[in-house]
């Protein structure tokens, strides 16, 4: 045997202490279960299925990372490919970062979330006295406070120049079409309000309190506020959505700096990660120097995964989606909460243009999973979660992929018999009852702002004076009808524009109403009243 010098072995010896010390820090993740065998080639197929140029996809099982893994293109025209560190829009699973936040300080006594939100904010206003008065800080983020699916949104989607404090206080002016507590519609601009609470309970702008409360200690180092707060250099997914709900194309990349606390986070599945760890930690995480610390109290987690707003249940679309039919379903602080193989689920989905998304916790077997997609089709992000989801709670083996790839035709079927419909009600060979001069003026919303219609080389232009996206050119449609095609035509939300006329022949009222079952909820276009501005100098 060949003898060895002291230095050499003792440098063997600090080699193979150190790889000892990497084992116990970070043991070996578990095999992953044996439907989960094929996983790469699975969600390869739902890429391709669903037309999605990259999909990340993280497990969390036990306290451990099982999978951390890109597939697909960060951008269609170059060659990088997407991985566990490239950065998507979570777009509305921020809310539960909204919703830890407040939980954050209410453990340490700063706010209650019982509290009044005028207690908070006495400037708050919404558009009846008794939902000022009565709302409270959990109401904002429960979704049952009275306001219509997506009431508001305008305001901010896809991209407004007003404040968060402005989109705030416009609320007073913001239509409620149900009654206070009485039944759940989403909303995403209460949640700017609980980011100005966060914001005068802890001093802090909300940016930085997410950074310094939250995202830092995680060591989500990562995750950036919203796309403004993107880098040079940062690895970061462009999205893209169907044109016309037809031609895939790239979503410009948009900034929620207004309402950020509704949804303004990027991160990629590697940070999720942490987030995932944390949560099914009930609040606890350890340190960079290793040491156990807690984000927020075991109490307020429960408080935050118990519904506060139950839900209907839908049929499923189609039959081979019967399985995912919950038993019960309701709305938490920021949470979706719902059953699935007789295991309660806490869950959220996020939107966004070009990016979807889709967070999915269960508690009791410590199991988590994050699928981050850079499309606009939720049938991606589901087949992903689902496939995920049976493999560990023993479902059987099911083709997720071709059940929701059945609902996205019968989906794209039924707009296409409704849009039949309209053009099956249309009277031929009608005329405007006035010159397109008439119509052209500036029209004002109470809530929203100023709309102008102007005429342009024979044409009618509209143009949301607010939202830089909302441009397009109104085309007749019959009698004072017209539909506005929208320039961008990754917006996918063309509306009919009704002029209602007085007896004078004058316009009295415009209205409008998304021409499409498909387009997006947060072009809430029939909660516009848009009046006339009269001239200046006028009557």
């Amino acid at each position: 045997m060949r003898s060895t010098s002291l230095a050499t072995r003792g440098a063997g010896l600090l080699f193979g202490a150190l790889l000892a010390c990497q084992a116990l820090a970070a043991p070996p993740a578990p095999e992953l279960p044996a439907q989960l065998q094929d996983f790469d080639a699975y969600v390869e197929g739902v890429r391709q299925r669903f037309d999605v140029p990259g999909i990340a996809v993280a497990i969390v099982k036990d306290g451990q990372i099982v999978l951390e893994r890109g597939y697909g293109l960060r951008q269609l025209d170059r060659p990088e490919k997407v991985d566990a560190r490239t950065l998507f829009a979570i777009a509305s699973n921020t809310k539960a970062f909204t919703s830890a936040s407040l939980s954050i300080l209410a453990d340490e006594g700063k706010l209650s979330l019982d509290d009044r939100v005028i207690d908070h904010l006495p400037w708050f206003r919404m558009a009846d006295p008794y939902v000022t008065r009565e709302m409270r800080v959990r109401d904002l983020l429960a979704h049952r406070s009275g306001l219509g699916l997506g009431a508001g949104d305008l305001l901010y989607w896809p991209g407004t120049d007003y404040s968060t404090l402005e989109v705030a206080q416009r609320l007073r002016d913001v239509p409620l079409s149900g009654s206070f507590r009485g039944q759940y519609a989403y909303d995403n601009i209460l949640y700017g309000v609980a980011q100005l609470v966060i914001e005068q309970a802890s001093g802090q702008s909300y940016e930085r309190f997410l950074r310094t409360r939250i995202l830092e200690p995680l060591g989500m180092r990562d995750t950036r506020y919203n796309s403004d707060a993107l880098k040079p250099g940062d690895n970061v997914a462009t999205g893209y959505a169907k044109a016309d709900f037809k031609d895939l194309q790239p979503a410009p990349r948009m900034a929620w700096g207004n309402v950020s606390g509704a949804g303004g986070l990027y991160s990629s599945v590697h940070d999720m990660s942490q987030w995932l760890r944390m949560q099914l930690d009930g609040g606890a995480y350890t340190d960079a120097g290793g040491k156990p610390q807690r984000l927020f109290s075991a109490q307020r987690q429960k408080a935050m995964w118990s519904i506060v707003t139950p839900m209907p249940i839908s049929e499923p679309s189609v039959p081979a989606l019967a399985p995912v039919r919950p038993n019960f379903l309701g709305y938490g602080e920021g949470w979706q909460l719902s059953d699935y193989r007789g295991r309660k689920l806490a869950w959220h989905t996020g939107g966004w243009p070009g990016m979807v998304s889709r967070v999915t916790l269960v508690p009791e077997h410590k199991l988590g999973i994050v699928v981050l997609t850079s499309a606009e089709l939720s049938g991606a992000f589901q087949a992903v979660t689902l496939r995920a989801l049976d493999a560990y709670l023993d479902g059987p083996r099911t083709d997720w992929t071709a059940a929701y790839g059945a609902a996205l035709d019968k989906s794209l079927a039924k707009s296409d018999d409704d849009w039949k419909q309209h053009q099956a009600a249309r009277a031929p060979n009608t005329q405007p009852s006035l010159a397109l001069a008439k119509y052209a003026a500036t029209y004002c919303d109470p809530w929203y702002g100023d709309v102008v219609i102007e005429q342009q080389g024979g044409k009618l232009r509209m143009r949301f004076a607010r939202s830089e996206a909302l441009v397009g050119e109104l085309q007749h449609w019959q009698y004072d009808s017209f539909i506005v095609r929208w320039d961008q035509r990754w917006l996918n939300a063309d509306a009919f524009v009704d002029f209602s006329l007085s007896a004078d022949g004058a316009v009295r009222e415009v209205r409008m109403e998304s021409v499409s079952p498909n387009t997006d909820f947060s072009f809430d276009f029939h909660d516009l009243r848009l009046t006339p501005v009269p001239a200046k100098g006028g009557g």
